[in-house]
Parts: structure tokens; C-alpha cells; sequence
């Protein structure tokens, strides 16, 4: 069975030959030690001064290189892909207000902590007035496409290709998390726009990614800490629902897959993630109560699951301990799909190497066996 096949037999709940493996993003360090050579890939810091300095080729070439042979050389079955900075556009300029903290030209502010080396984080957006607000100009040229298009093409034909496609429900990169939350109290009507908005954007970068080759789509905006959602069931439902079901609507009418990312512990409004038609669920943390064996006990056949590794055992725990995480999300899984081992996040800084080697060592150990007794 193809790479591809075994995804999509996961996701549509039929009988793979294995479980198949795969990550949404694998940050330089973990690339650099796999490929033995530096990367720009994820390469955080590294990444943004290249862009920002007009290295825009250099990057869009090391990706190109690293994402297919990364995922040759750990033989994962999922392939990431997004849109690059265009080669006929030019680049926003920052404004620097410290080492590590900058204003982009549309007035957003943003940080980076370099000991965490996480993605950088919205420190404040301009106010916007609901009247003000418009649809997102997109009209991508051909260069924004040319790492989906290599993608497709050396693996298309026999992996899974996902496109990021960044996420508009909950649009964290755009809009303060504080400033979206407050606001569906405050000015609910400016919020559900926004939303409308950054939604409908998101839709039209899925078309593209899907239409260059992809076989999926992974919307990213987390919906929920480690204590339970951003927001009552009912808020989930006025604010988030609509939006994500348009945009798992918009996927399904090309006959391909959403797979939503979200961190969090979701339990009371996981009902309505499936409702709206999610097809898989990434960002799942074992450690925060959010176990592969309660989930398939309630949701089997109904969601595929991608994960059953926690970033705690990825980053301090033993080996062992890996192996034993995959080895409860395999026996727990159905045997008609319904599983994609990954890790709980993307494969980030600070994960011990040896302990990612684990993962996907056990991952085809215990993947071969059928689905455990009494999980379903």
C-alpha cells in the first residue's frame, strides 16, 4: 500500500497495512541532525532575517530540498506544503522596536523569544472598526506556488500531501487572542465579521493548495488551553462553528480532507468539531487528559486521530516512555483506520532526537498489530 493510500484508508476508517506516520512540521534542529546539513526550513530566526534580507530563493530552495528528503529519510507518509513569499512581491519590512520584538507595516506588533524558539506571537493589532473591514485580497502568482508544486511532484504521486493554509476562525495571528475573546462579549458583530473574513481567506488558500496538488488541508488556530476551550459551548457555537464548517465544507467539494490543529483539552465541544466535518483532528495532548483510549472509546469511526505522542515524553521523557505511548494509541486503535501516529504538536525545538527515533521505531512495531480488545 502507497504512502497516500494508507492516509486515506486512516481517514475513511477502512484497513490499512499499518498505521500510518507523519508530522505537520518538523523544526530545523530535528532536520539539521536528520539531514546532517544546515536548513531553513523551520528555521525560526534564521528563517524570518533570510526572508526579511530578500533571501527569499535561498529559503523557498532550502525547503524544497529538506521537506521532501526529511520525509524520505524518516519514511513518514504525510508531507507538509504551503505557500512561499512571492519572487515578483516585494517582502513587509519590519520596524524593529528591540532584538526581538518588531511593527510590520499594517501595524501589527510581534515578538520571538529565543530561548524558546516557539513561533513568534501577535503583541497587539490596530483597532478596526466593523464598517472598515473588507475581504482579503488573494490573487496568488505562480512563484507563491512553487513549493506546493515541488512537492506534488516528487511525492505526490505517492504520499499525502498536506497544505497549511494558515486558519480563520480563531485568526491568533492577526488578532490577539484577548482582543477576539473580549470582543465576542463586547462587539460580537465586529468579531463574527472578522471572523467572516479571515474565513473566507483561508478558503481561498486551501483552493489553491488543493488545486496545486494537495490532499488535505490543515487549518491551524488552537481553540483551547490545557484547562478546556477559549469559550463556552454556546460562544464555540455562535463564533466557530459556522466558519469551520465552511471551510470543511469547501475541502469536501473538491472530494479532499480538513484536518483540523488544535492544542487543548477539548472534551466539551469535540461533538461539535465533528459536527461542522472535520475529517482528523491533530494537536491531541495525552498529558492534559486528551488519551487516544477515551477518544476512540467515544469518537471511534466517527474521527480520525492524529497523534498519540505528548510533547513531554518527546522533549524529557526516556525512550521507553515514547515507545509506550505508541504502543497505547496503536492497540487502541480500530482496525478499519482512524490513526495517523504523530506526535501532539509539530516535531519542534527541544525534542530530544533519539526520543523522535523511538517514535517512529515503535510506530512500525506495533502498527503491524490489529486494533486492541475493548477499546471499541
Amino acid at each position: 500500500m502507497l504512502p497516500k493510500e494508507r492516509v486515506i484508508a486512516a481517514l475513511e476508517f477502512k484497513t490499512p497495512d499499518r498505521i500510518p506516520v507523519g508530522e505537520t512540521g518538523v523544526d530545523y534542529t530535528i532536520t539539521e541532525r536528520a539531514l546532517g546539513r544546515p536548513t531553513l526550513y523551520r528555521a525560526k530566526w534564521k528563517e524570518y532575517t533570510a526572508v526579511w534580507q530578500g533571501r527569499r530563493d535561498e529559503y523557498v530552495a532550502s525547503c524544497k530540498r529538506d521537506i521532501v528528503e526529511l520525509a524520505r529519510r524518516f519514511e513518514h507518509d504525510v508531507v507538509p506544503a504551503f505557500l512561499v513569499p512571492s519572487r515578483h512581491k516585494p517582502v513587509p519590512q519590519p520596524e524593529f522596536l528591540s532584538d526581538f520584538r518588531w511593527r510590520m507595516p499594517d501595524g501589527r506588533v510581534f515578538a520571538f523569544s529565543p530561548e524558546s524558539e516557539g513561533h513568534p506571537f501577535l503583541l497587539s493589532n490596530p483597532e478596526v472598526a466593523l464598517e472598515t473591514l473588507e475581504d482579503i485580497l488573494f490573487d496568488p502568482d505562480e512563484s507563491e506556488l512553487e513549493l506546493v508544486r515541488h512537492v506534488a511532484k516528487e511525492m505526490g504521486d505517492t504520499h499525502f500531501i498536506l497544505g497549511r493554509p494558515g486558519d480563520g476562525v480563531l485568526p491568533i495571528m492577526r488578532y490577539t487572542l484577548e482582543f477576539l475573546l473580549a470582543g465576542m462579549i463586547e462587539r460580537p458583530d465586529l468579531i463574527r465579521r472578522i471572523i467572516e473574513v479571515e474565513t473566507h481567506h483561508c478558503i481561498k488558500v486551501s483552493e489553491a493548495l488543493l488545486e496545486a496538488g494537495c490532499d488535505g488541508v490543515l487549518p491551524t488556530s488552537d481553540l483551547g488551553g490545557n484547562n478546556g476551550p477559549f469559550m463556552s459551548p454556546a460562544m464555540f457555537r455562535e463564533f466557530i462553528f459556522p466558519g469551520l464548517k465552511a471551510e470543511c465544507e469547501a475541502a469536501h467539494a473538491r472530494n479532499k480532507y480538513l484536518i483540523k490543529h488544535t492544542d487543548g483539552q477539548l472534551w466539551p465541544v469535540l461533538d461539535q468539531m465533528i459536527e461542522a466535518g472535520i475529517d482528523g483532528w491533530q494537536g491531541i495532548q495525552p498529558e492534559i487528559g486528551m488519551t487516544l483510549p477515551a477518544l476512540q472509546q467515544r469518537y471511534g469511526g466517527r474521527l480520525c486521530f492524529w497523534g498519540g505522542v505528548s510533547m513531554p515524553a518527546l522533549i524529557d521523557g526516556a525512550e521507553s516512555e515514547v515507545e509506550e505511548e505508541v504502543r497505547i494509541a496503536c492497540e487502541c486503535a480500530p482496525e478499519a483506520g482512524g490513526l495517523v501516529i504523530a506526535c501532539a504538536n509539530s516535531v519542534m525545538v527541544g525534542v530530544n532526537y533519539e526520543n523522535y527515533l523511538a517514535q517512529l521505531r515503535a510506530a512500525r512495531r506495533y502498527g503491524q498489530k490489529p486494533a486492541g480488545p475493548g477499546c471499541l
